[in-house]
């Protein structure tokens, strides 16, 4: 396991296989763990650099203050990774949060980005405030459909590490909101890598209908709507997520 420091924040990846280079990121407060179903499988064909994000799974800081700026600083902070572990160009996988980071990355570094692969990922956020209130107040008083991450982070952060995640989170997205929620979508037309976009149908987060106008934006992006699936496509359809982005990766 190697560690990175960069701009306060400490990423702690893995580095294994071998080939052209792949980022493999997961989502908000996930860990490299939740993503082994598809980063064993890219390790026969590739060198895969699996990550923790800042403030999440074993990376620092925790627990970690989230601010509006935090996708521009976390991909300044991925994109100084790859630099140092001689990286370039990599293809980016990733999950919701994440893969906002990787399209951030790619308008940011165009040459240290080969493809990206990204589900639950709509380049803005767009959400009710009631939504926003239920991220704020789930450790303590969680809606039903928040119960189970509510548990996860209590169990793997700590509840008063889990409070600060939450609550500072919830207000970073918004701020983000309020100030139009853009994230990468008023730049995706520099997006000049190949980019595959998928979407749960019934995704609450990254809905369809956002993620649609991404499509739009970015020139040659190939994208899927997977019916049946939420925002963790993975949950419902790993095998067939796993196989996807492997087939779309050996054509890139």
């Amino acid at each position: 396991m190697g560690r990175f420091a960069h701009g306060g924040s400490e990423i702690c990846y893995e580095d294994t296989g071998s080939g052209d280079p792949v980022l493999l990121i997961p989502g908000w407060a996930g860990s490299v763990e939740s993503m082994r179903f598809l980063s064993a499988k890219l390790a026969a064909n590739y060198r895969v650099i699996a990550a923790d994000p800042p403030g999440s799974g074993q990376s620092g800081p925790q627990p970690r203050t989230y601010t509006k700026s935090y996708y521009h600083d976390d991909a300044r902070s991925f994109l100084a990774l790859l630099e140092s572990l001689s990286a370039g160009p990599a293809h980016l996988v990733g999950f919701s949060d994440r893969g906002e980071y990787e399209l951030v990355m790619a308008e940011m570094q165009p040459g240290a980005v080969r493809s990206i692969a990204a589900w639950g990922t709509a380049g803005q956020l767009q959400a009710p405030p009631e939504m926003i209130d239920a991220f704020a107040t789930m450790i303590d008083s969680p809606f039903e459909a928040m119960e189970g991450l509510s548990e996860y982070l209590k169990a793997t952060y700590g509840e008063a590490n889990a409070r600060i995640m939450a609550q500072s989170t919830a207000n970073a997205y918004s701020e983000i909101i309020a100030a139009g929620g853009d994230i990468s979508l008023s730049r995706a037309g520099e997006i000049s890598c190949p980019v595959l976009l998928i979407a749960g149908e019934h995704d609450f987060v990254a809905t369809p209908a956002l993620v649609t106008q991404l499509v739009a934006a970015i020139p040659g992006v190939q994208y899927m709507e997977v019916k049946g699936a939420s925002h963790e496509v993975q949950a419902t359809h790993e095998e067939w997520l796993t196989q996807t982005i492997v087939d779309w990766l050996a054509k890139q």
